[in-house]
């Protein structure tokens, strides 16, 4: 019996808003393009959470990551006229202490930077070449695509072996199998034995380099071929550089021993290093920065829509009290019929929730659309969930009841006599 009350109503309220169409039509718009803000915003917000995660878990959650930096007054010194030598950053000692004192550590990878310039034939290429460790590969949730990572054996034996990443293919191998071919990085020749797989848009290290486009070798064969003095020859001076590692990298045993962790090795840096020569990155606090920024845009985004479906509301109220006034009589009447003020009530605030599911439904497909033009023109990822979705037409509904609680109260507590005056 309740349900075909209820039943009887919503068809009533519809029957009463299809008399005047365009009127209904237009009192739609507010919430139409309120809703379609809120899930175009909800899904800007959730594609930017989601490139921001992916990018930061490339870097390893458990991972603590160091690296070598030039002290601002060098950076100074290193740009007047002569001769500049200058000895910063990382070194074996600090990787030796971290290896054998820090607790709760299942890896310590280390990194130098050969600086050096890549050939093949004729073909330069300007990028980083990495001399690590096989356990770099895992730390950094980063797999080969064709023949394998640095392993034991090539440490042991100095090899010179090379692994490429994908940019480093396009560029240098276009049109050809990479694997098995050889390369020159400065005066040496190393063989490709493996082809990383590509790591996609963002694919960062902590350091800023860019891991789609990195060269690997051993870590051994870098410090014996190159060394650990790099010369930089600029007009009017010459900057001798002395740098043991660029990069060290700790992974802890679990997510919630990096705090930890990376506490002991700042407080090991820190007593070794006065020079403030070494930058340290956690990437799990990236991770919580980037959840918190998350929430302000949400915050934000959803205040700008929200305003939308406010101002839909405010139409749905002004019309709603429009129509108490045309439709004193009809009201009259169900009274005089015995109508309860509840039932009145509940009529006029079925056809205002009417009105606002009717908008809710039609506001998804332009708030999907607007969502697919921001990642057309714009390049931003978005993303649109069923979650957005739902809470978008459950705010619509809201909004039919908030704003249709007056005129529904005005209609059902109307004095009779004022009302047959009015008529």
């Amino acid at each position: 019996m309740l349900g075909s009350n209820a039943a009887e109503m919503v068809y009533l309220g519809a029957r009463d808003l299809s008399r005047y169409k365009l009127r209904s039509g237009l009192t739609m718009l507010g919430i139409v393009f309120g809703v379609g803000a809120v899930i175009s915003m909800l899904a800007i917000g959730e594609g930017s959470k989601r490139k921001a995660l992916s990018q930061i878990e490339m870097l390893g959650i458990r991972n603590i990551v160091t690296w070598s930096r030039k002290p601002p007054q060098e950076q100074q010194a290193s740009t007047k006229e002569g001769t500049y030598v200058s000895e910063y950053g990382l070194t074996f000692k600090d990787l030796k202490l971290i290896r054998e004192t820090v607790p709760k550590v299942t890896r310590v990878v280390a990194g130098r930077d050969v600086r050096q310039d890549v050939f093949v034939g004729r073909k330069l290429m300007t990028t980083r070449v990495l001399g690590t460790e096989p356990a770099y590969a895992e730390v950094m949730n980063f797999k080969p695509a064709r023949g394998r990572f640095l392993v034991s054996r090539d440490i042991e034996d100095r090899a010179k072996v090379a692994v490429i990443t994908q940019g480093v293919r396009r560029e240098l191998f276009p049109l050809e199998d990479p694997m098995g071919k050889c390369l020159r990085i400065g005066s040496e020749l190393f063989e490709i034995v493996g082809v990383m797989e590509p790591r996609g848009e963002g694919g960062k290290s902590a350091s800023a380099a860019d891991l789609d486009r990195d060269i690997y070798i051993p870590f051994t064969t870098a410090l014996a071929a190159y060394g650990t003095l790099s010369i930089r020859m600029e007009t009017g001076y010459r900057e001798v550089s002395r740098l043991e590692l660029d990069e060290v990298i700790v992974q802890a045993e679990d997510k919630e021993s990096v705090t930890e962790v990376a506490k002991v090795i700042e407080a090991i840096l820190k007593k070794n290093h006065e020079k403030q020569d070494y930058v340290e990155k956690v990437p799990l606090d990236l991770l919580l920065q980037a959840k918190q920024h998350e929430r302000i845009w949400n915050v934000v985004m959803g205040s700008i829509a929200g305003v939308s479906l406010l101002v839909g509301g405010i139409g749905i109220m002004n019309i709603m009290l429009a129509s108490v006034t045309e439709r004193t009589h009809e009201i009259n009447i169900r009274r005089a019929l015995g109508a309860k003020r509840r039932d009145i009530i509940v009529q006029f605030l079925v056809e205002t929730v009417v009105l606002s599911l009717f908008g809710g439904i039609t506001g998804i497909a332009p708030g999907a659309l607007g969502a697919k033009t921001v990642t057309g023109y714009a390049g931003y990822d978005t993303v649109v969930t069923a979650f957005s979705v739902v809470l978008a037409f459950g705010i619509s509904a809201a909004v039919g009841i908030i704003f249709g609680i007056y005129p529904a109260w005005k209609a059902a507590y109307m004095d009779p006599v004022e009302a047959l005056r009015h008529e």
